[in-house]
């Protein structure tokens, strides 16, 4: 039989082994064994850990899954402000850069080292004895949302550092976390498919996938990060010098960008920024620039900074990617909400990467601002993978024939009236039941974090409600096999697919319906709060104005709208039919108020009766809400074994604190 002692040493030597192949291949880019044999290794570690919890570390790499969803970020403050780079576009600005080095620093020599200007998030790691405690974005410079979780399912992160002699007790890197562009365009696929609004570009996608609340959704976004800086309590642990630093960085298992250079004087930094400003499209990821830096670092603490940027370093941008192209035709699109959007259609143009032919336009007002017009030479503009917009009018090569773009009073596809309410610039389509806005509803509601209908994507929604098969969500549910399976490029099989989708969903429960039906200003967030509060969706139809403002989260804007969706026959008649298929009330709607109603809790340390989704469960379904940060609103923190910090942050709020048998009694009397 295994001694604990020999399971304990086989778990570290499995971390070990795991942190030295994830190194090889996320960081090194030089894998030494299979995905199976490395699958064989993270499955035995699992199970391992499963059988003794015990024996799981916070930096084991079983921890990358993700943990659960938080509640929000934390606040905290940088230890050094992470402040923002100074901007150059031309040659004379980086002279110009360099002539005020030169003033601060005169009679003194000194060199640049420059690197490649990641376009992604910047974002803080805090190591506590090579062991990785916290990360933070940069957020204003001063302070930033603590996103610890997420960023450890980030594999290119090492959640411990190899024992070094080099290796400060503290240590903060900073970096930039990214997504390489194929990852971005598979993200955007699968969002298409499910009917999700697409990421702009990999910025916004990398941005997004850290800032969401469940760790687990990230963890299956292949982000990357590159480490460009580092600092610690002890200046004089580090090297002299920030091409050292890099170098240190690497030694300590951090993945850092290769392009980096030291230049000895301009006309190096200009012969290196225009070899990447023509090769830049040979790279797996997005660069927007260089970072140009002064080498030394006892020169960098002597220059200083503005309350702004630092003075030794400055961002020099590539010129942002423009092509010239002609618009052919201005067409308008109709939302979910009615929403009349004009596009502009212009000559196949390749740019950065794709050839793209649409532009969207916003709205009236935009059009009249830039005065474009229907064949116009114009500039338009994509940084990155951006959706392209147009810069500017070419007016220089008008001819008289252009045509100015009259916005229409009467809807394309319905024929109803458009309306532009005083003081917006949207103008609407005022029939809901405009087979545009059906459509669109349509993927909305079906989309994951609606409904989560899998296989009703907008091929097979274009042909359902073309067909004159739906005309709004509740005709979804009375689809029979055979009616799917005579859709294009629908056999049986995919019909049968589609239609147990379809039944699945109705079980999604209220919150999800809540958001499904797609009320203005009504999201996520929202949805939750309002299923909560409501038992049923009777019971929010029937909701004041004023009883829904007096709800924590839930502004006038919101309450309005609610208020405006139920007044409306046609709405509450489709509630009606939906009420026949879908469960429009929560299972705990017949139960009293309790003296949880509102309250908040924290859970800190491990329970032994409970997993924490039980516990914040039982909290949930008492009325009460789980949060994931002790504050003056907290009204209860739970402790279990081992607490953390919040332990420590309830006793100085002075905030009432529970054990396990005290959460027993609690949640027993209620």
């Amino acid at each position: 039989m295994t001694s604990k002692k020999e399971i304990k040493k086989r778990i570290e030597q499995l971390n070990e082994k795991i942190r030295y192949h994830e190194k090889k291949y996320y960081v090194d880019n030089n894998p030494e064994i299979t995905d199976y044999e490395f699958d064989q290794l993270m499955s035995e570690l699992i199970k391992l850990e499963e059988e003794n919890p015990e024996f799981v570390s916070p930096y084991s790499s079983s921890q990358r899954v993700g943990g659960e969803p938080a509640e929000g970020f934390p606040t905290v403050e940088h230890r050094v402000p992470m402040l923002s780079l100074d901007n150059a576009y031309t040659f004379e600005e980086v002279k110009e850069f360099e002539n005020r080095i030169k003033r601060l620093l005169p009679e003194e020599s000194f060199e640049y080292v420059v690197e490649l200007k990641i376009d992604g998030l910047g974002v803080a790691l805090i190591y506590e004895r090579g062991v990785f405690v916290r990360g933070a974005t940069r957020g204003d410079g001063i302070r930033g949302e603590e996103i610890t979780s997420n960023l450890r399912t980030i594999k290119s992160i090492p959640l411990k550092i190899k024992d070094s002699n080099l290796l400060p007790e503290y240590l903060e890197a900073r970096g930039e976390v990214f997504l390489s562009r194929n990852a971005f365009k598979n993200i955007n696929t699968e969002r298409e498919k499910n009917g999700e609004p697409l990421f702009a570009n990999p910025r916004n996608a990398a941005a997004g996938s850290l800032r969401l609340l469940d760790p687990r959704i990230t963890a299956k976004r292949p982000l990357d990060i590159f480490l460009y800086n580092a600092s610690t309590l002890d200046e004089d642990s580090l090297p002299e010098t920030h091409l050292k630093t890099l170098s240190r960085l690497k030694e300590w298992g951090f993945k850092v960008n290769p392009h980096n250079r030291p230049c000895k004087s301009l006309d190096e930094v200009f012969a290196y920024y225009n070899h990447w400003r023509e090769n830049i499209e040979t790279l797996e990821y997005d660069a927007d620039g260089l970072v140009i830096k002064v080498n030394s670092l006892s020169q960098q603490k002597r220059l200083g900074s503005t309350a702004k940027h630092p003075r030794w370093a400055i961002a020099f941008k590539f010129p942002a990617k423009q092509a010239r192209t002609t618009i052919r035709d201005i067409e308008v699109q109709v939302g979910s909400t009615g929403a009349v959007t004009p596009v502009a259609i212009f000559d196949s143009t390749f740019l950065s990467g794709s050839t793209i032919s649409r532009a969207t336009l916003h709205n009236e007002d935009e059009i009249k601002r830039k005065d474009i017009r229907i064949g116009d030479t114009v500039l338009i503009e994509k940084g990155g993978d951006v959706i392209p917009k147009i810069i500017k009018v070419i007016t220089a090569e008008r001819t008289g024939k252009e045509k100015i773009f009259k916005f229409p009073e009467i809807c394309k596809v319905c024929q109803s009236p458009i309306f532009r309410p005083e003081g917006e610039a949207v103008a609407r389509c005022t029939n809901p039941s405009c087979s545009a806005q059906i459509k669109k509803r349509l993927q909305h509601f079906a989309s994951r974090s609606a409904m989560d209908i899998e296989h009703l994507g907008p091929a097979v929604i274009e042909q359902l409600v073309e067909r004159g098969y739906v005309r709004d969500f509740a005709d979804l549910y009375s689809l029979d096999q055979d009616t799917l399976a005579g859709l294009e490029r629908m056999g049986k099989k995919s019909a049968q697919n589609l239609k147990n989708a379809i039944e699945k969903s109705k079980n999604a429960g209220l919150q999800r319906l809540l958001f499904a039906l797609g009320i203005r200003y009504v999201g996520e967030r929202a949805s939750q709060i309002l299923s909560e509060k409501y038992p049923s969706i009777d019971e929010l139809a029937e909701a004041e104005r004023e009883s829904l403002e007096e709800i924590k989260e839930i502004g006038p804007r919101i309450a309005e709208s609610i208020v405006n969706f139920f007044s409306q026959r046609s709405n509450c008649e489709l509630v009606e039919r939906l009420k026949k298929y879908i469960k429009t009330s929560r299972e705990t709607s017949k139960q009293k108020k309790t003296t949880l109603e509102g309250n908040q809790f924290v859970l800190t340390g491990a329970l032994e009766s409970f997993s924490r989704n039980e516990a914040k469960k039982a909290i949930e379904e008492l009325g009460g809400r789980v949060t994931s940060s002790v504050s003056k609103n907290t009204d209860y923190v739970i402790v279990g074994k081992e607490p953390g910090s919040k332990f420590e942050d309830a006793k100085s709020l002075g905030i009432k604190i529970l054990d396990e048998a005290g959460f027993k009694k609690l949640i027993s009397k209620n």
